[in-house]
């Protein structure tokens, strides 16, 4: 008789029984309960054959509880697979202690099973790695952009805002989150219909420069906008924010004094030729003025004729002031004190007449700028003779000229209560020959000859367009370090 296969012993004292392997376990069930019948049915037995018969029927009841046993312990060994499977420990379950088990079949196909799940949890692992990487690449790269970002979803609300973003409206990080775009900007109806027209249509916006309040005062932004797809309907979008107040300002700058030269070396080629003709002129209406008496209109006309030509001498001399270069000067200015003493003549002279109020609210302390104040006195008295041609016919009208530091500069501001200067005309204002006053009051040449002047000092005049209720001229010069100075 062939012997029973053992897995192997598990101690000296286990049952050979609990060491078989799982097909073999019925089968020593059932030699197990007839041996056991066969020892003790021999104390009631008296028939031998009833004893034999009994010894042969044990065998089938110790046959299926080994059976059931053996299933029993290949479900459980499932089971402890599942609950590791669970746990992410895609580990093989052995399958020769419970062959030839019904649940015991299974376990190969468990094993199949669990190891290409396994294979895909590490991939699926890798990949969310490589995803994480992935989008924290992306996150420093937007966060890292100079210029504001926001994605835009369908419902035209901000989903992704970037810190430059914030920054630039002024929030908390994730406030913008949620925002309507057209609510968050606040634009000028001619912008909001290009942006409007944008997105029905689903066309590229490049560099539109528009003006949007941001911290109380006028940012000049260059918006650009781009869809993610060209479906109709899918109105995701992403919408850059380039702060180019700066650069404007620049450009202008660079702008004016590109003007400023090319006048320059034309005033000093016309002026020259005009300097003679228009004497010549002059003196001739002085020899007829006074060689026509007896004749009035005769000597009207002669004396119009003079006072037009000192009009044409008096704008040939400020065009000169385009091409005459200035010397090296250490000469300084007490801001304070002109501006005191220029209020005062100007109230003494003309605003007391046209009843216009004037202020001075000067900065406490000494305020001294570089440069003499011969030309800044100029400069200062273009800007109150403008505000009072602006204050005509309006109410209480009131000059403020202030002065105050900022930083390693003095500013001066000129400010009136009148109408203002309409927003389409703010970029000429300092174009030579360009004037807002009627014909006979001005030539245009009082901003640009003050921007100049002021130029030449290192400084800059500007129209502040935040000032509201009237218009206010501010003119910024370097300051003397007075205490590096007295050193």
């Amino acid at each position: 008789m062939a012997s029973l296969p053992i897995a192997g012993a598990s101690g000296g004292t286990a049952p050979a029984f609990l060491a078989l392997r799982g097909r073999w376990k019925p089968f020593g069930g059932a030699v197990l309960a007839s041996l056991a019948y066969a020892a003790v049915g021999a104390l009631w037995h008296d028939d031998r054959s009833a004893w034999a018969l009994g010894t042969a029927l044990a065998a089938v009841p110790g046959w299926l509880v080994a059976w059931v046993a053996a299933e029993l312990a290949a479900v459980r060994e499932l089971g402890r697979g599942i609950r590791l499977a669970a746990e992410g420990r895609f580990e093989p379950l052995p399958i020769e202690p419970h062959a030839g088990t019904l649940a015991g079949r299974l376990i190969p196909e468990y094993n199949t099973t669990v190891s290409r799940v396994g294979l895909t949890f590490q991939s699926v692992v890798e990949c969310q790695g490589r995803f994480l990487d992935e989008r924290n690449r992306i996150n420093t790269i937007l966060q890292s952009l100079p210029v504001g970002l926001l994605s835009i979803g369908d419902d035209l609300r901000v989903s992704i805002a970037n810190r430059q973003a914030d920054a630039l409206f002024g929030v908390e990080t994730g406030q913008l989150v949620g925002q309507n775009l057209f609510d968050l900007l606040d634009l000028h109806e001619r912008d909001r219909e290009v942006l409007r027209d944008a997105f029905l249509y689903k066309y590229v916006v490049r560099n539109h420069e528009v003006g949007l309040k941001l911290g109380g005062k006028t940012r000049y932004i260059a918006l650009n906008l781009a869809f993610y797809s060209d479906h109709e309907n899918d109105m995701g979008s992403v919408l850059t924010l380039q702060d180019i107040t700066e650069h404007r300002s620049l450009m202008e700058t660079v702008a004016m004094r590109e003007k400023l030269v090319a006048m320059g070396q034309l005033a000093a080629g016309v002026a020259h030729e005009l300097n003679t003709p228009l004497g010549n002129v002059l003196g001739y209406a002085q020899l007829l003025e006074r060689g026509a008496e007896g004749q009035p209109k005769l000597a009207e006309y002669s004396r119009i004729i003079a006072e037009e030509t000192r009009r044409c001498s008096q704008v040939v001399h400020q065009l000169l002031g385009y091409a005459r270069k200035d010397g090296c000067s250490d000469e300084t200015c007490d801001v304070n004190q002109l501006v005191r003493e220029l209020v005062e003549t100007f109230v003494d002279c003309r605003l007391r007449r046209y009843q216009i109020e004037a202020r001075a609210d000067l900065a406490p302390g000494e305020l001294v700028a570089e440069g003499g104040c011969g030309q800044l006195d100029i400069v200062l008295t273009n800007l109150i003779v403008n505000a009072i041609h602006a204050l005509d016919k309006v109410p209480d009208p009131l000059i403020v000229v202030r002065t105050w530091k900022e930083a390693s500069n003095v500013c001066i501001s000129v400010s009136d209560n009148g109408p203002g200067v309409p927003t389409e005309l703010r970029s000429r204002l300092f174009d030579p020959f360009f004037t807002t006053k009627t014909v006979g009051q001005g030539t245009g040449l009082g901003l640009p000859i003050s921007n100049a002047i002021v130029t030449r000092r290192g400084g800059f005049i500007a129209y502040d367009g935040d000032f509201t209720g009237g218009a206010r001229f501010v003119v910024t010069l370097p300051a003397v370090d007075l205490g590096r100075a007295g050193a």
